[in-house]
Parts: structure tokens; C-alpha cells; sequence
């Protein structure tokens, strides 16, 4: 072989071991991003711009229907760390679980692949973090402002806005990376779960603006059973006055204290003296509940806008799958709600939003069924590391590409835990498909079924269960669902650590 044509030979293999370096990915996780706060979505009544996760959904794939197991905080993250539904994981509620980390993660497998791996941020699984080079953590729920965390198993504290404290983390740990190897960032954010407490910068962000309401904010809940009529977790009942901003944050510096007290305390002499009441009460929160819930997705929002340009900045582009993600969906008023843990869907429904280049073909959507536990195998193929057999998530890789596997999941199989717990959310299990949801509550005394047409009543107001109409689509949903929960290897009852004696959080104060 001549040497011209070995030096070709050479340049050929470096530039195909170039093209086949396995890809980075950033992982950015919010806490209860409603999809409805997501600009890319087009909702239709326009709460907010999100420029930067815009960017995302215009240079990569919108997920329109990315569904979660169990719509909880914990719960979801297991899900997310394992690939499987939480009674394979045995991480139930946010009450009385702990998450196994001697168990399979995609984090575990990634660094015995050679990744660099590190998780930033909120963890919420009470166990220390396993499978990752670093980490630097907010213990609990964390707070948002001057955050103690976690680093590395040593407590350390820090001084300002907790959404940036993250990003400024996330960052820094990615400059101080070994850059001969691929890697994984999970930067996963407190914001904007409650109670909601913006940045000081963006204290004004909407000028006192009046939001336009959900035209189900008033709902009766006629229509449907118990268990939604006797929940905790309306924005006329369970507000207090922490999430309300009517009174001080402990957290904050003097300094802090005194900005924030500038914002607040004109609005709350004026509310008290207004002395609101009914509908006009209800309006009032829902309005302060809107600029300090879209207040946090700001900073979120900038975040991603600062990691993005890192990426670019460095030259990591083109190589770095980016997704963006969160725990749940949320519930911005509708049915007079805030929170999430219902198969209904503004909970069950996150947004996705994934930028893989050269995969992935820029500002497309997608409407199929897929969902958090699909990540760990997403994330592991495309790093050319195989998968384990037993996950119940199966790769989004050949959906990114723009080919939808023939034998795609047409139904996905949903399960809820925690009760007695916060908010007074019955359990109940049941099966989602593009038009239908069957539901079953399954509490003593709260024991009932439900069925919704998302065609004819896209709002879920009415269950159809028993109707004469529905008869075949409702037998069909019950074989189904029990198909997906003997192929799930559901225990059936549920398990005695799923049991919650007693609801051990003490009612909130209500404001006055």
C-alpha cells in the first residue's frame, strides 16, 4: 500500500471514528413545568414566552404526548434512573420511600462505559447519589434561595437564587470536565415546584398583569366521583399564605428581604384592604399564583438559554444530545387546581422537548405515546451501550430519527400511590391511549371507575363509564388494562410498603 494511500486510509478511520465518538447529553430536569407554561406548545391562552426552550423544540422534537407512570416528584425520577414503573424501582410516594441506589440505573452504565456523569441539583430520593462522578445536590425539596446542598456527601452552602446557583454549578462542573471523555449532566431544578418564589430580577416581570382564566377554573366537579370532589388541592381552599407571598421567605439575606418586601408588601396592603371575597378572592390568587409560578419558569428559561450557549461557545453542539424535561405535568387552574398527581391530563402530561443533531430533523413534532421511563434506554443506545432486558421504557432513538417502530405502544399504563398523603389524592390506576382513559380508584369507600372520550370532552369533565355508547370501547380499555398490568407484573394488592399509615404533614396555614 502506497503512502498516500495509507495517509488517506488514516484520515478515512479518524474521520469516522470521529463521526462514531458517542454523544454527550445534558439531561435538564424542571420540577412540576406545567407544558401549558411552555411557549413551544402554542396554549391558548399565552401565559408566558420560553425563548430559550423554544430553541429547543425549533432545533429539534416537541413530544406532544410524553405521559409519566406515576405523577410525583420522587416516583418520577426513579423512573426516570431506571427505565421501569415504581413497583419494579420501589420508589411509591414522596411519604415513606427510599430509593435503592445498589439497583440498575442508565447513570451506572454510562460510567462503566467510559462517561463522565454528574447530577446537579434537586434528587428528592432520600438515598445518597450512586453512578455518578459528581454530584452537588439540594437536600428535601431544597429551598430557592441561599440553598444548603450536598456536595460529594460534604454539606456545602451558597448565597443567592437557586435556579442559577444550579446552572452556575451545572457550568462549572462542564469547564472542569476531563474533555478526552463523553459525559452525562443531569441539571435538574427545584423551579418552579411550590411555593413558587421568583427570582428578585424578575419580581416585575409581568406588571401586574391580569391572566387570563381557565374556563374551567370555577368546575363543580359534576360529572365525575368522589375522589376529585373531596381533594385537597384547590386554589380557593388549599393555598396558604407562604404560597401566596403573604408572608416573609426565612431564607432570605437582609438585602434580599428588602427587595422582595419592596415588591410585595404594596400589593398585600392592597389586597387586605380590598377585602375580596367568592369568585373575586379566587381570581385574586389566581393571579398572584400566575406571576410567581411563571416568575420561576424565567429563570428556568435562562438557564437552558445559558447551557445552550455553553454548548455552542465550546463546540459541543453537534455532538450533545440535549433534553429537556420535567417530573409531571402541572395544573394552572384548571378544574380550580394547583399540584399534579392525577391520570388526568395536565398531571399526567410533561413536556419533552430533545435536540439530538444530525438525528434529529429540526422543528418536528411528534403524537405518539412515550414516556419518562423511556430515557434509560434512549440515553444507552445512543451511547452504544446495550440494555438491559427487564426495563419497561423502550428507545426514543428511532423516533428522533422520524421512524415510529411498527410495534409502538398504542396504550401506557398509569398508577398513583400516595394516600393518605398531601393533598388528598385517592389512589387509582388505569390506562391512557390517544383517545380514551379508563380510570379505577380503589380506596375503601372511594371505590369506583371512570371513562373519558378526550375527543368528545378533551377537558375531562364527564365520565362516560357504563354508558351505553361506550360499551365495546370500555370492554376493549378493561382488557387492555389488565393485559398492561399482568405484562407489568403489577402485585395486586399493592404492596405493604406502599401503606401509608397516617398523613404525617400538618395542615397549612390558610391565609387570612
Amino acid at each position: 500500500m502506497s503512502l498516500r494511500l495509507t495517509s488517506f486510509a488514516l484520515l478515512l478511520f479518524g474521520t469516522q471514528a470521529f463521526a462514531q465518538k458517542p454523544p454527550n447529553i445534558v439531561f435538564i430536569f424542571s420540577d412540576d413545568h406545567a407544558y401549558q407554561a411552555v411557549s413551544a406548545y402554542g396554549h391558548p391562552l399565552k401565559l408566558l414566552e420560553t425563548p430559550n426552550l423554544d430553541r429547543i423544540a425549533k432545533e429539534g422534537m416537541r413530544f406532544d404526548r410524553c405521559l409519566v407512570p406515576n405523577s410525583i416528584c420522587g416516583p418520577s425520577r426513579a423512573c426516570v434512573l431506571t427505565g421501569k414503573y415504581n413497583h419494579a424501582n420501589g420508589f411509591y410516594n414522596n411519604t415513606n420511600s427510599r430509593f435503592d441506589g445498589t439497583q440498575f440505573t442508565f447513570p451506572k452504565l454510562l460510567q462503566k462505559a467510559g462517561y463522565q456523569t454528574a447530577i446537579v441539583g434537586k434528587w428528592h430520593l432520600i438515598s445518597d447519589p450512586t453512578g455518578f462522578n459528581y454530584w452537588h445536590i439540594l437536600p428535601g425539596q431544597g429551598v430557592y434561595y441561599n440553598p444548603p446542598m450536598i456536595k460529594n456527601g460534604e454539606r456545602v452552602k451558597h448565597e443567592g437564587y437557586t435556579t442559577d446557583i444550579i446552572t452556575d454549578v451545572s457550568l462549572d462542573w462542564l469547564n472542569k470536565r476531563d474533555k478526552d471523555k463523553p459525559f452525562l449532566l443531569m441539571c435538574q431544578h427545584k423551579a418552579p415546584h411550590r411555593e413558587w418564589s421568583p427570582a428578585l430580577r424578575h419580581l416585575g416581570h409581568d406588571k401586574d398583569r391580569k391572566y387570563p382564566e381557565p374556563d374551567t377554573l370555577f368546575d363543580d366537579y359534576a360529572g365525575r366521583g368522589k375522589a376529585e370532589r373531596e381533594q385537597d388541592m384547590t386554589i380557593a381552599k388549599t393555598m396558604n399564605a407562604s404560597d401566596l407571598k403573604l408572608t416573609t421567605l426565612a431564607t432570605h439575606t437582609p438585602e434580599q428581604k428588602k427587595e422582595w418586601d419592596a415588591y410585595y408588601e404594596p400589593r398585600n396592603k392592597a389586597f387586605r384592604e380590598a377585602k375580596l371575597e367568592g369568585k373575586d378572592l379566587v381570581r385574586w390568587k389566581y393571579n398572584r399564583y400566575m406571576h410567581d409560578y411563571l416568575g420561576c419558569i424565567r429563570a428556568v428559561d435562562e438557564s437552558v438559554g445559558k447551557v445552550l450557549d455553553y454548548l455552542e461557545r465550546e463546540k459541543l453542539s453537534e455532538n450533545t444530545i440535549v433534553v429537556y424535561c420535567s417530573d409531571q405535568g402541572f395544573y394552572l387552574g384548571e378544574h380550580g387546581w394547583f399540584d399534579k398527581r392525577w391520570i388526568f391530563e395536565e398531571s399526567v402530561r410533561t413536556p419533552l422537548l430533545v435536540r439530538w443533531p444530525g438525528k434529529t430533523k429540526p422543528g418536528t413534532t411528534n403524537a405518539n405515546l412515550v414516556s419518562n421511563i423511556d430515557f434509560a434506554s434512549t440515553f444507552l443506545e445512543a451511547a452504544g451501550v446495550e440494555t438491559p432486558k427487564d426495563l419497561h421504557g423502550k428507545s426514543l432513538g428511532p423516533i428522533l430519527k422520524g421512524e415510529t417502530p411498527a410495534d409502538w405502544r398504542k396504550s401506557f399504563y398509569y398508577h398513583y400511590y400516595e394516600f393518605p398523603g398531601p393533598h388528598s389524592v385517592r389512589k387509582h390506576y388505569g390506562v391512557v391511549t390517544d383517545r380514551y382513559k379508563l380510570v379505577r380508584f380503589y380506596e375503601p369507600g372511594v371505590d369506583y371507575w371512570e371513562l373519558f372520550d378526550l375527543k368528545s370532552d378533551p377537558k375531562e369533565l364527564t365520565s362516560v363509564f357504563d354508558k351505553a355508547e361506550y360499551a365495546a370501547v370500555q370492554k376493549e380499555l378493561e382488557t387492555e388494562l389488565a393485559r398492561l398490568r399482568k405484562e407489568l407484573k403489577v402485585p395486586d394488592p399493592d404492596p405493604p410498603e406502599t401503606e401509608i399509615k397516617a398523613n404525617p404533614k400538618k395542615k397549612d396555614p390558610k391565609p387570612k
